[in-house]
């Protein structure tokens, strides 16, 4: 026996009506940033996508993801309910400055896409040698950390 739950309908209205609203255009992927030593670690959910729709490019500094989720229906199917839906995900993130861009890598696994993307070695911490003229010997000095990601 089924029962009826007028406040799910309800939320399927609102969540349709705010959809049209935004005209049904890409939407946000939610996503966690961190850094781990020598990169810093993207990981965004898509869940339900194929990872074959995902598309990753770097343009200068500016990283975009996008992805796609279908959902195949057979022919003479009759659908009693459908609430999981057909999207397309989009998310843009400046890289700064200090960014390796050639040496960003992703991989898809169980729903979370996870890009790395490298700091470029010019960024990275080193000591630099300062020579004195008077030949007293040699003082190092510290380059400071590159600086993050700006979203």
């Amino acid at each position: 026996m089924a029962t009826y739950d007028p406040f799910r309908d309800l939320d399927r209205l609102a969540s349709t009506l705010l959809d049209a609203r935004r005209g049904g255009g890409p939407r946000r992927m939610p996503m966690d940033l961190y850094r781990d030593g020598d990169h810093y670690v993207l990981a965004a959910d898509l869940p339900g996508v194929d990872p074959g729709s995902v598309d990753i490019d770097v343009d200068g500094q500016l990283l975009t993801i996008r992805a796609e989720r279908t959902l195949g229906s057979g022919e003479g199917v009759k659908w009693i309910t459908r609430e999981r839906e057909t999207a397309s995900f989009v998310r843009q993130l400046n890289l700064g400055q200090g960014i390796d861009t050639d040496g960003i890598s992703a991989s898809y696994r169980n729903g979370v896409l996870s890009v790395t993307i490298p700091v470029s070695e010019k960024a990275k911490p080193r000591r630099i040698a300062v020579s004195t003229d008077d030949g007293d010997g040699v003082i190092e000095a510290h380059e400071s950390t590159p600086q993050p990601i700006e979203q």
